[in-house]
């Protein structure tokens, strides 16, 4: 069982957290069962539960806060004119606060079909009336139950003024209310309608009635699928793998075990008592091991696609597993305290750094080794505070009618009053580039690039077809790489044929006007901007990258286009991959290694370097100031944030001043949940493969988004709610085929620019949904065939 007092005593442990405990997803009614004033009524749609500390010591509240859909704050702003500013003082407009006090009778109840809701009097209302929160279906029992606990325990210390580890089973019965029924709340229900509930028992103790509730709602989320009476067949471990030889054990502890089921959308107790086992089987290969009392329940090597994620709040370890036949699942696995917990992430992270690395773990510095930690476990941001009051209202989404216009192949004409979308010259979609000058994308397919026009109601326009790409001497290449350059009048190519050079393309007329030898030894593994912005003025020089040099590429040079004065090269193997910049012209440059390093200028050594987690880094990103930067693998992204919070270099970005050796930034690995990783290679049958995450960008615009893809589900990041701690800050969007590129349209973050295999499309962020059993499996609407009204103007 779910050790509910161990647990609490982590949350109220970690005092520097206003916030201690959440339920991240329901709705919010005032239920008047007595009252000729109505019912029922809905008064927050979309809303958060939170229990907060106050300024005043055993002083809590409970604090309801509505969660706005996209668009949904200003659009009611501009309806309600003079009128919604001045309700926009009203304290109840966005939240609900409540002083946690026994006087309010809170409590939970799980009904029939797993929904949970909890209760509490409206102690300003009538008599009889009742607040009631109705906890969305992702929410799982123990969250609720946690969620009891820790305001039972508030209102135990309100009452006696002493902290909550004090108390007895006895004194915490007191505030049990499980014996009051909690009328159903519906808007179309009677007031006679009584809430589907058996009786509840008179329990002997607050966590047996917890339990006896999870366990029956854990029941009816195993035996039904939510809002269908079909029965349906819950999700069952597949046979585990051979067990190969260990030579060295890592680590060995017991745990609880449970299991996903696809169907419900939980996890489920497979077995309470099993041993988890990390062991070395063979040079760079580690093992993970799974057995109960009777049976081994799983085995499988230690590899960054198992996707670990732990939560030291809940004391868990949630993990993917895949068979042979390529089919997913996610397990979790519980701890009885911290400290197991902590024993088992240190033999599992050095298996998975050593694999990646190639290298013992132990040659690593502490803070090496806590900085990779720290990137694999939940945790909050130290800036959210301050980002919270800059950013923007919460988003929470619902599906949206997806009008943006589509296009095709790049064809030359047109006469068929249907056009089938599916190409037949065997090129696809691979790159994107969004103009930052003009509003132009640029779309590459094979030897071919597509010109778009956004237009002012936010779709996009076929503008021509740059039909051939070929060197000045007339040889045909596809880029492998392209960037808009010099106010977006140019285009700089890379030919991979020709890893020495690149190629200007202009604009106006089409065609590759320029081929730049960079150097005769020195190869264009990549290529940035001078200056995040640059592509907008008419500057000339910009960046370049071979797999252990970075340096200057000077276009107006005669000869090779190298500045040599600016070239910093390193003799060890570096395997750089790639390189952003700051508006400043801050320079941040990856690694295949993992590892990052933060230039103030060229030619000079790194002022920082974090270290490498293991997994290439494939893609990477600035914000504007320099604050934050976004580095992506293939299974996760990781958000760093730059900026020094102690020592003489507070306030300093570690591109200006290095960071002590003891206080490297803590990073915040941005992944899926491994259950919806489970879900979405249920769907694809295929692994996640992250394309290069990028933020919403724009000269006067805060970074406030961030956009990646995988396989043909695009996912957003909400900044705000990252850095709020919130609970699986990002929407999606599926299509049906894999999305190729994407990116932010330039001065918003509101619209997405989409490169799938055939199509091209501006898709309103509106349209993304969070993600749930639904919007995972979802049918995208097809494109197999179009009418000629669907697609833009001429395909090309």
């Amino acid at each position: 069982m779910f050790m509910l007092r161990n647990v609490t005593k982590y949350l109220f442990g970690d005092t520097s957290k206003e916030s201690i405990v959440e339920i991240p997803q329901g709705q919010l009614y005032l239920v008047r069962p007595l009252s000729p004033k109505g019912y029922s009524e809905l008064i927050f749609k979309d809303a958060a539960a939170t229990i907060r500390r106050t300024g005043q010591e055993y002083q809590y509240q409970l604090v309801i806060q509505r969660a706005y859909e996209e668009g949904e704050e200003e659009l009611l702003a501009e309806e309600d004119g003079e009128d919604g500013a001045a309700e926009a003082l009203s304290a109840d407009k966005d939240e609900k606060t409540f002083l946690l006090d026994q006087g309010l009778h809170f409590r939970s109840e799980i009904r029939e079909g797993g929904e949970a809701v909890f209760a509490w009097r409206d102690l300003s209302g009538d008599p009889g009336d009742l607040y009631e929160f109705v906890c969305d279906r992702s929410v799982q029992a123990g969250e609720v139950g946690t969620f009891e606990m820790v305001a039972i325990k508030c209102q135990y210390e309100r009452k006696y003024r002493r902290p909550q580890e004090s108390a007895t089973e006895k004194d915490l019965q007191q505030f049990n209310f499980t014996d009051q029924t909690i009328p159903s709340a519906s808007a179309v229900t009677s007031p006679t309608t009584k809430a589907v509930n058996s009786p509840p028992p008179k329990p002997k103790a607050i966590e047996d009635s917890i339990a006896k509730q999870t366990k029956k709602d854990m029941s009816s989320r195993s035996s039904k699928a939510r809002g269908s009476d079909k029965e349906v067949v819950p999700t069952t471990a597949p046979p585990s793998a051979s067990i190969p030889t260990a030579s060295e054990i890592l680590t060995k502890e017991r745990a609880e075990l449970h299991l996903f089921d696809f169907p419900s959308g939980s996890f489920i107790l497979q077995d309470p008592s099993v041993t988890a086992t990390v062991s070395e089987v063979g040079k760079w290969q580690y093992w993970l091991q799974i057995s109960g009392n009777d049976r081994e329940w799983l085995g499988q090597p230690v590899i960054a696609d198992i996707n670990p994620v732990f939560n030291f709040e809940y004391l868990s370890f949630i993990f993917n597993h895949y068979t042979e036949d390529g089919s997913a699942y996610s397990w979790l696995l519980r701890f009885k305290d911290q400290e197991t917990e902590e024993r088992f992430q240190e033999g599992l992270m050095q298996a998975l750094w050593e694999q990646l690395n190639e290298t013992k773990w132990t040659k690593t510095t502490d803070d090496d080794r806590q900085y990779v930690l720290d990137a694999f476990q939940d945790l909050t941001m130290e800036d959210a505070e301050n980002t919270a009051k800059e950013g923007e209202e919460e988003e929470e989404v619902e599906e949206v009618e997806d009008d943006s216009q589509r296009t095709e192949d790049y064809d030359t004409d047109e006469s068929a009053d249907d056009v089938v979308v599916k190409p037949d010259d065997g090129d696809i979609n691979s790159q994107l580039a969004v103009g930052y000058k003009h509003d132009r994308s640029f779309v590459v397919r094979g030897s071919k690039i597509g010109v778009f026009k956004h237009t002012p109601n936010n779709n996009l326009e076929f503008s021509t077809n740059i039909s051939k790409v070929e060197t000045p001497g007339g040889k045909l290449f596809n880029p492998k790489k392209v960037m808009l350059h010099a106010e977006d009048t140019d285009m700089i190519l890379q030919n991979e044929n020709n890893p020495n050079s690149l190629y200007r393309m202009d604009l106006e007329y089409g065609k590759v006007v320029d081929e730049w030898r960079v150097h005769d030894d020195i190869s264009v593994k990549n290529f940035a901007p001078e200056k995040k912005f640059a592509q907008m003025t008419g500057e000339q020089t910009f960046l370049g990258l071979s797999h252990n040099a970075l340096y200057r590429i000077d276009p107006r040079l005669s000869g090779n286009k190298m500045v040599d004065s600016d070239l910093k090269q390193y003799t060890s193997k570096n395997a750089f991959s790639t390189a952003a910049t700051t508006e400043k012209g801050y320079i941040a440059v990856a690694s295949e290694k993992g590892d990052i390093r933060m230039f103030d200028k060229l030619g000079l050594r790194a002022k920082t370097q974090l270290p490498a987690l293991g997994d290439p880094i494939h893609g990477l990103d600035v914000s504007a100031d320099g604050h934050w930067i976004l580095a992506t693998c293939r299974t996760y992204i990781l958000l760093v944030d730059a900026m020094q919070k102690g020592g003489k270099n507070e306030g300093k970005l570690g591109f200006e001043k290095p960071f002590a050796k003891d206080s490297k930034p803590q990073p915040r690995r941005l992944a899926l949940k491994p259950s919806h990783v489970a879900q979405f290679q249920y769907e694809t049958k295929a692994p996640l493969s992250f394309t290069p995450a990028r933020f919403n960008t724009g000269v006067d615009d805060k970074e406030t988004s961030i956009i990646t893809a995988t396989g043909p589900f695009i996912v957003t990041w909400n900044m705000k709610e990252i850095l709020d701690g919130k609970r699986d800050p990002y929407t999606i969007k599926r299509y049906d085929e894999e999305v190729k590129a994407d990116d932010f349209k330039y001065g918003s973050d509101k619209n997405v620019i989409v490169a799938l295999p055939n199509e091209v499309n501006m898709v309103a962020k509106q349209s993304f949904k969070k993600p749930t059993r639904e919007s995972i499996a979802a049918t995208p609407r097809g494109s197999g065939r179009l009418r000629r009204s669907d697609v833009v103007n001429s395909p090309y």
